[in-house]
């Protein structure tokens, strides 16, 4: 007797369901199900994969100065990528001592993976404006910054260009110019990402704006692969394409992002945009760019001539004080003595005889920090700085771990001017 056939449809050759007549059956797809004609969303999850592979990429070719500079560069082409999205459009500073430390072909990966490269050689910054648009700001792309920025004359030249790129670094900074024959004064935006490359550092103010990256030679035995346009930017374009896919569905998720930065005011500015991609993408990279964050921020923390040297004195004269017990004040000779004596310190070759009394009143005249007579052990009066004019500076501009945070000032120290009682050590 034979038994009877369940009510199920038999399976063509191919897979597809068929009917009792072998026709091909055709289901409702479920509820949820993508339809055709909308567009593909990358899942998030896989933004992290993106950035991988975007790293990986980048270090085929090129040999970065550290792990945390590979994922700033990563970071902050990704970042290109949510333009509208940013308050701030971070620089990307590319420098280096010499010739032939890889900025240029650093540069090349950047271009063929940021979002519309817009490359400015010998572009006038007349036509340079008026290529961003508010809507969809390109990717300015500056090679060989050092000829433009690299002596006086050549920055006066160029002062409207450094002007662009320091308004551009923030929204709603547009540049006003007068066009057309009845000279209408026109606003034209200026905000955009822009990576710069050359030898030596950029001006002070762009700098200030960028995340830094410090090229170094390849050493003996550090091998790269050549980079050959033909061949190699197809592999790019594939990855700045899926950046493009993953990142612009997330452009609300990524206004609205608040994210907890490890550094404050204008450093917090320029890494924001880097911080929320990395959180975006999750994995690894949320904890990697806080740690590129922290650590490149600290090592720019004090390089340019000026600012570096008004924070580096205020650390070293901590640091006197606290070698000294943290008297209520000190000799200006005695601090003079052992600042100068600091092998490490750049004061022994502050001008022909090192660092005087007038140079250092200088360099703590902006902090509002003045010598004051003072009385010393012996009843004898000297010029010289009560210990509590500095602890203002000291917790605004360098403030110390917690663990070498110095104990506080007793009550009744000597004041930061005229004639005090302060006690201390004598020198």
């Amino acid at each position: 007797m034979t038994e009877p056939q369940p009510n199920t449809p038999s399976l063509q050759a191919d897979g597809t369901p068929a009917d009792a007549t072998g026709q091909p059956t055709h289901t409702a797809p479920p509820r949820d199900a993508v339809r055709d004609d909308e567009p593909d969303v990358v899942p998030v999850f896989e933004g992290a994969q993106i950035l991988d592979d975007l790293r990986a990429r980048i270090k085929r070719f090129v040999v970065m100065p550290s792990e945390e500079a590979l994922t700033a560069v990563t970071l902050w082409v990704a970042a290109t990528h949510l333009q509208p999205a940013w308050q701030h459009a971070p620089r990307l500073a590319v420098v280096g001592p010499a010739k032939r430390c890889g900025k240029s072909r650093l540069l090349d990966v950047v271009t063929e993976t940021v979002h519309a490269p817009l490359i400015t050689v010998n572009a006038s910054p007349a036509a340079i404006f008026r290529s961003i648009t508010a809507e969809d700001p390109p990717t300015l792309l500056v090679d060989e910054a050092d000829t433009l920025f690299g002596t006086a004359k050549s920055a006066e030249r160029n002062e409207d260009l450094r002007g662009l790129l320091n308004a551009g670094h923030q929204r709603n900074r547009p540049t006003l110019r007068v066009t057309g024959p009845e000279h209408t004064p026109v606003a034209f935006p200026t905000f955009a990402m822009a990576a710069l490359a050359g030898i030596g550092d950029l001006p002070d103010t762009i700098m200030d704006r960028s995340v830094v990256i410090r090229m170094r030679r390849r050493a003996p035995g550090e091998t790269v692969a050549a980079f050959r346009t033909g061949r190699d930017t197809p592999a790019l374009h594939a990855v700045r394409d899926r950046l493009t896919a993953w990142l612009q569905p997330l452009h609300t998720e990524a206004l609205d992002a608040e994210p907890g930065m490890p550094v404050e005011d204008r450093a917090a500015d320029t890494w924001e945009p880097l911080v929320i991609v990395a959180d975006l993408a999750g994995g690894d990279w949320p904890t990697l760019a806080r740690t590129a964050c922290r650590v490149m921020t600290a090592h720019e923390s004090g390089k340019d001539a000026d600012t570096g040297l008004r924070t580096r004195i205020l650390i070293d004269i901590r640091r006197v004080f606290t070698a000294e017990r943290n008297p209520a004040a000190l000799r200006t000779s005695r601090l003079l003595e052992e600042l100068n004596n600091d092998e490490e310190a750049p004061w022994a070759e502050y001008g022909s005889t090192g660092l005087t009394s007038r140079r250092l009143g200088i360099l703590l005249e902006d902090y509002g920090i003045r010598p004051g007579n003072h009385r010393f052990p012996g009843g004898g009066q000297a010029k010289g700085y009560a210990r509590n004019q500095f602890l203002d500076a000291w917790a605004r501009y360098c403030p110390a771990p917690a663990a070498e945070t110095a104990n506080p000032a007793e009550p009744g120290e000597a004041a930061g001017t005229g004639t005090g009682t302060g006690t201390g050590t004598a020198a």
